[in-house]
């Protein structure tokens, strides 16, 4: 923090840079002095006269912060700079980045977080409401720049409380700069729209409508990175997870956290987080979208508690060595009865019976000879009697065998399901070659879902206390469920856009969606200006929107450069090749993105022309080849969009299918077809 004078400001532009570069370099050295001070506080944290417990505990956050310091990405320091002319702040100056930097621990910051309080002025301050911001400076950096503050190469200055707007160059060439490699944070850039949605209350659930390029999957990261700045304790103990489609795209956004100061964040798809098996089976059509119905939870549930019984009930004996004590038939049919009506999750059931039961024991026994013992009623109550009566009357059950037997059994499936599916569903639900038991089963990626669905009615599992789920549009109620379960007592981040939506079971409304995630109160923020889809391919996709059965508004982009190019062929391999040819003469990604059944083909055509494509997991390389069943949530400078009908035609929803495909592209889009456009 500094007070600066006006007129230093507006100083000779090339002594204000070298003022700002040794700046820099000033921030430099306390940073160096900081991961050095975190290093030395764990040797002296190992030392610390304490209890055991505490010692290790001091250990672990020491060491965790050295670590965290020591793993910091290589970049500039700074990225903008304030200087207030009235209000709290008048006369100070601050200049902002992704950590806050200081000389000493209790000395004033070099460098303000952006997440802080009085950083939001650098994002929300205008002529209409200049927040006493006499000027707001961004500073511009070579591309790739790690940090040398040579990289600094010049500055802009927009004064809101004069009454000047507008984004300048430096905003606009950082938000159109070519995409190559993993996703970038936009703590530079971010928006008025867009810092209100990061800086939502932890306990406020957010779902985010964004059109394509609006940044909503940046909002979300960061929004994950403000709360863990914000309220750190409570987000560490509790958890924070993000959600992914795919591996894919978890590796494309897997270095925006750890730019912003933030490592160590759970980041995994909806199916590693609930896998209790690899998903090696298969399923028809017709039985996966019957598993995602919401319907299937109430079949679940039925066929879990058909095992709770009052049919066999016998009178409980339980014997302490001297005296037999007796629970009649009735009153054992009672307990049941009632737990079973209070319909707590079914491992806790079992265990209130017990309760209860040994509890009328003890009622006995003091009434015969007065209070036990804790002792007494321990031995009771874990004894072989008592157990062998919960076996019959609420017997455990794994979630395996409960599935297995609804989907091998017709009867046990015809009752669990009578009212709820017609048989016709039943009979495609059963398996054609059962296993011989559940341990054999091999289960498809759909019954993972269904066991979760079982484990969360046996035991709750534990929960997160901040939620981020992207691409959410294709999410089948079944697997809302699943995530519904983890954030009972937190809150979520719903990023996506429903002209997105691909799956079979997407749903036509976010309201259908938070409802099914159990947030229906949440509030729905539309996203509609995008910063990286380039106006003339918005304009072609927003043809194509009209087509969609999704009541999302039109697109609109913040860019009027770009380019869009219709190559009409006979040979769609040949036009591919010479579409990427002349994309690899200019700078940045090059995406080609076909039907999945016609990937082989356009990466047969470019190894013979000499073009060796790369994976789409293979981030930072200059040309890949991408099925669409795996590009959304990806970005490539230079698009070639391979035979658009044959992605229309691939699957039930192909024309949102086509949709993603033709928003991946940054700066240029080529679409090379033999076939009718679709659009």
């Amino acid at each position: 923090m500094q007070q600066e004078p006006a007129q230093d400001l507006d100083r000779d532009p090339d002594q204000e840079l070298r003022r700002e570069r040794a700046y820099h370099d000033a921030c430099r050295a306390a940073l160096a002095r900081m991961v050095e001070g975190a290093v030395e506080h764990v040797v002296t944290g190992e030392d610390v006269s304490a209890s055991g417990a505490d010692a290790e505990v001091l250990g672990y956050r020491l060491r965790s912060r050295a670590k965290e310091m020591r793993e910091l990405p290589e970049g500039p320091l700074f990225f903008g700079k304030l200087r207030f002319g009235s209000g709290e702040h008048a006369g100070q100056s601050y200049r902002i980045g992704r950590l806050r930097i200081s000389a000493e621990p209790t000395a004033p910051p070099l460098v303000v977080d952006w997440r802080a309080p009085v950083s939001r002025a650098f994002y929300q301050a205008g002529p209409d409401a200049p927040q006493g911001v006499a000027v707001r400076r961004r500073f511009g950096w070579a591309p790739g720049s790690r940090g040398d503050s040579a990289d600094l190469t010049g500055w802009e200055d927009e004064r809101p409380a004069a009454g000047e707007s507008g984004s300048g160059t430096l905003l606009a060439r950082e938000i159109e700069r070519p995409r190559v490699g993993p996703m970038r944070d936009i703590a530079a850039t971010i928006q008025p729209d867009q810092d209100d949605l990061v800086r939502a209350d932890l306990g406020a659930s957010v779902c985010v409508q964004g059109a394509p390029g609006t940044g909503k999957t940046a909002v979300g990261l960061h929004r994950a990175a403000y709360l863990l700045y914000t309220h750190p304790q409570r987000i560490r103990r509790s958890g924070l997870l993000i959600l992914g489609p795919n591996r894919t795209f978890l590796s494309y956004i897997s270095e925006v956290l750890p730019a912003l100061g933030e490592t160590g964040v759970r980041q995994t798809t909806l199916h590693e987080e609930i896998a209790r098996h690899p998903a090696t089976g298969t399923d028809s059509a017709r039985a996966a979208a019957l598993k995602h119905d919401p319907r299937a939870a109430e079949v679940l549930r039925r066929a879990l508690y058909a095992h709770v019984s009052t049919e066999a009930v016998r009178p409980l004996s339980l014997s302490d060595g001297t005296y037999t004590w007796r629970l009649s038939t009735a009153e054992m049919t009672r307990i049941v009865t009632a737990v079973r009506h209070e319909e707590p999750p079914y491992a806790v059931g079992r265990e209130r019976v017990r309760g209860r039961a040994m509890r009328a024991v003890q009622l006995l026994a003091e009434r015969r000879a007065g209070p036990q013992p804790a002792a007494w009623t321990r031995r009771l109550e874990r004894s072989r009697a008592m157990s062998a009566c919960l076996d019959t009357l609420w017997p455990k059950v794994r979630p395996e065998e409960v599935l297995a037997g609804l989907l091998t059994d017709a009867e046990v499936l015809a009752r669990a399901a009578e009212g709820v599916l017609d048989p016709a569903e039943q009979r495609a639900l059963i398996w054609t070659r059962p296993p011989r038991s559940h341990k054999s089963a091999r289960w498809s990626s759909a019954d993972l879902v269904l066991l979760d669905e079982i484990a969360g009615l046996v035991e709750h599992p534990e929960g997160y206390g901040h939620i981020v789920v992207d691409e959410a549009q294709d999410l089948s109620p079944m697997e809302c469920r699943a995530i519904a379960r983890r954030a009972a007592f937190g809150s979520l981040t719903v990023l996506g856009d429903l002209a997105q939506a691909t799956t079979p079971w997407s749903a036509r409304s976010w309201r259908t969606v938070l409802r099914h995630l159990g947030k229906p109160d949440a509030t729905v923020v539309p996203l509609t200006t995008g910063f990286r889809v380039p106006a003339a391919v918005v304009d072609l996709t927003n043809r194509l929107l009209a087509r969609l059965d999704a009541d999302v508004p039109p697109a609109r982009s913040h860019r009027a450069d770009g380019e869009l190019t219709l190559r009409p062929t006979a040979d769609v391999p040949a036009a591919t090749v010479d579409a990427v040819r002349e994309a690899l003469a200019r700078e940045g990604s090059v995406g080609v993105l076909a039907a999945d059944a016609q990937v082989a083909e356009v990466r047969a055509a470019l190894t013979a022309a000499g073009i060796e494509p790369a994976e789409p997991d293979q981030l930072g390389a200059r040309v890949a080849v991408v099925p669409a069943s795996l590009v959304k949530g990806l970005e490539y400078d230079h698009v070639v969009a391979v035979e658009p009908a044959a992605v229309a035609d691939g699957e039930e929803r192909g024309l949102h299918r086509l949709y993603v495909v033709l928003t991946r592209a940054v700066t240029r889009l080529d679409v090379v077809h033999a076939r009718p456009l679709p659009f």
